[in-house]
């Protein structure tokens, strides 16, 4: 369904680390879907950013002997030259330190608490430091925090409440009529089950004793809890001041997307925040999985961390872009390895899509062909990919385009052109080929945008020439 608005969001990652293919996996995903809807002709805003205050950023700075601005200036520093590397067309990168989203955060909780929905309150609970985030005796596996492995210690401090409990009834009648669609569906499951069972409870959105954060407006000893503050992102992204019910251009989020990690917070803290800012609701909540390594938890102490770095310097840009992509059915876990990279890397790329380039457009030039071609010819391909890329199932919508690019090889290597002289026998054989090339690499693009165009420019010139080598085998 072609839009005529789309507006994508990544979380904003938080700097108490540098980027990682967790982040980048993310980033490429919502820069696809970016990329795919302005070549249909829709405006879009694609937003990204960092996520910069909380204990435990202060707490990282002090490690380091840093002030903590100067130590998010670093880090968010690297999220930024990571996406540049990777040629992520974001329209905007929000750093919640920007001074804008700082004064909105407290201009929209001032209006929260002036509503009845903050309120002054003591808060006990079990809190997980890295996650920054109370927890309950139910979230816990052997009684430590299952993302961390740490035991939650008891705290009692007092804080500013928010009235979580009181959009709870509205929030899941929502989720259950899809008017906030939660996806896979085993996802909105979840959350069904989460809101029947369990049930929401007011929530935190202060901290006493932390000073690298967000000054509470009316009472400043204390600042705004990270979660409160992260979220408006989504707002102040495209310019937003503050103020409830003013909607800025491009609102809602037509998808955001997000790590199951922070499923739960996105679908009770942060939509009931909109509901209380009389704002409306995310359209789609789309909930990717984890990648494993080799059925290994990525860690720093097992050193198997895969940083998008080092997938660029051995891959370069879109190939990488393309093996994160194409890794792991969209919204489902994914197993990877180095090995696996270069194993589909020499398949479909060395070997497949570059080769096939290289071959047709060769003979092409070798017996001096003209051929008449137009990109997107192949009707009934564009349908079915562009069916699967609005369901975002982006497995199904490349399965479509290495078919056709597999029938091409089938057909060069059955039909052996290279053999016969007769000039309209070879044309006939490789016109259809390159024709459907050039569809291939049309709706590559958002994937694979430069290696695509290179493709786009060389089977649209008037008398098409062997190029240069797109993807060396390794």
């Amino acid at each position: 369904m072609i839009m005529k608005k789309f507006y994508i969001t990544t979380p904003v990652y938080y700097v108490n680390d540098v980027p990682h293919i967790g982040h980048t996996y993310t980033t490429v995903a919502a820069d696809v879907l970016a990329r795919w809807h302005r070549d249909l002709g829709a405006e879009t805003f694609f937003l990204t950013g960092t996520d910069e205050h909380g204990a435990k950023i202060e707490e990282k700075a002090r490690e380091l002997k840093l002030e903590p601005q100067i130590y998010a200036d670093q880090i968010a520093a690297k999220f930024k030259g990571a996406w540049r590397e990777l040629n992520i067309s974001n329209d905007n990168f929000l750093r919640t330190t920007d001074e804008k989203h700082m004064k909105a955060v407290q201009t929209a909780l001032q209006f929260m608490y002036d509503k009845g929905d903050i309120y002054l309150s003591t808060y006990e609970g079990l809190y997980c430091r890295g996650c920054e985030q109370y927890k309950t005796e139910r979230d816990l596996v052997d009684g430590l925090c299952p993302d961390h492995q740490t035991r939650p210690e008891k705290m009692s401090e007092e804080c500013y409440n928010f009235r979580l409990s009181k959009y709870q009834d509205q929030l899941l009648k929502l989720i259950k009529k899809d008017k906030l669609e939660i996806l896979p569906a085993k996802r909105k499951n979840e959350m069904v089950s989460f809101y029947e069972n369990e049930g929401l409870t007011d929530v935190s959105f202060s901290r006493k004793n932390i000073k690298w954060g967000i000054p509470i407006p009316w009472d400043k000893s204390h600042t705004v809890y990270v979660w409160a503050d992260a979220f408006l992102n989504y707002l102040t992204g495209l310019g937003w001041d503050g103020t409830a019910g003013k909607v800025p251009e491009f609102w809602p989020p037509t998808v955001q997307l997000m790590s199951k990690d922070i499923l739960r917070v996105h679908t009770t803290i942060w939509t009931a925040m909109l509901l209380s800012l009389e704002l409306p609701l995310p359209e789609t909540v789309f909930i990717h999985g984890y990648f494993q390594i080799n059925g290994q938890k990525m860690s720093k102490s097992l050193g198997n961390v895969i940083a998008p770095e080092d997938l660029i310097k051995k891959y370069g840009v879109d190939a990488a872009r393309y093996l994160i992509m194409s890794a792991a059915v969209f919204g489902h876990d994914g197993d990877i390895s180095w090995e696996k990279f270069d194993e589909k890397y020499n398949a479909d790329l060395a070997n497949g899509l570059g080769n096939l380039t290289a071959r047709a457009s060769n003979l092409i030039e070798k017996n001096n062909l003209e051929l008449k071609l137009k990109i997107g010819s192949n009707k009934k391909l564009v349908k079915a990919y562009g069916q699967h890329m609005a369901d975002l199932k982006f497995d199904e919508a490349l399965r479509l385009v290495w078919g056709a690019l597999r029938n091409c090889d089938e057909i060069l290597s059955d039909k052996k052109p290279w053999k016969l002289e007769d000039k309209k026998l070879i044309k006939k054989i490789l016109e259809p080929i390159a024709q459907e090339i050039l569809n291939a690499a049309g709706l590559l693009k958002p994937f694979m945008p430069t290696a695509s165009e290179k493709i786009i420019n060389q089977f649209s010139a008037k008398q098409i020439k062997k190029g240069e080598a797109l993807f060396p085998r390794i």
